[in-house]
């Protein structure tokens, strides 16, 4: 059963984070050489020793921001499930699971769809946080629950990519 619940500690328990990311032309900063969510992912991993597993589409995103934007709303209304670089066959090894994504169209890119309905959530602990320049979490909450059944979900945090370099203190309050 799926449940918004932020009473539930997820100190000390072993923890991955699976996030997707993407560098090159970004909106509001230019061109990039690491993505926001990664830069999160990062500071996730600093503070609860997490492991890292990076979700990336087998034929990449373009480089410039505009045709990024226009292949993902392609997958998206088409409910597309690209084909990934590399897959994460089972988190049955973590107590504690982190998502992250920048907001594609109102929710996760579709390559992150992929990796997660590909998994067995029974009784795992999620978390889940995005990257954004307005959309806060878009409809990604409603999915990650859609996604995940078995585990209990907790309250989602986003970050605004323009405010990333600035975020640790916040990221570490959120997993508290």
């Amino acid at each position: 059963m799926s449940l918004l619940n932020s009473e539930i500690s997820v100190k000390g328990k072993k923890s991955i984070v699976i996030y997707f990311s993407r560098a090159d032309e970004n909106y509001a900063v230019g061109y990039v050489t690491k993505g926001n969510t990664e830069i999160i992912a990062e500071y996730i991993r600093d503070i609860t020793g997490a492991e890292l597993f990076r979700v990336d589409r087998d034929v990449p995103y373009s480089k410039s921001y505009k045709e990024c934007c226009d292949e993902a709303l392609i997958e998206k209304n088409n409910n597309e499930r690209p084909k990934l670089a590399k897959m994460l066959d089972s988190i049955e090894d973590y107590e504690v699971i982190y998502i992250g994504y920048p907001i594609y169209w109102g929710t996760m890119p579709m390559p992150l769809f992929t990796q997660l309905e590909s998994l067995n959530w029974d009784g795992k602990i999620v978390k889940f946080f995005s990257t954004h320049e307005g959309s806060g979490l878009g409809s990604s909450e409603e999915d990650i629950i859609r996604i995940c059944k078995g585990a209990t979900i907790l309250p989602g945090i986003d970050i605004r990519g323009s405010m990333v370099s600035t975020s640790k203190e916040k990221i570490e309050n959120w997993i508290k």
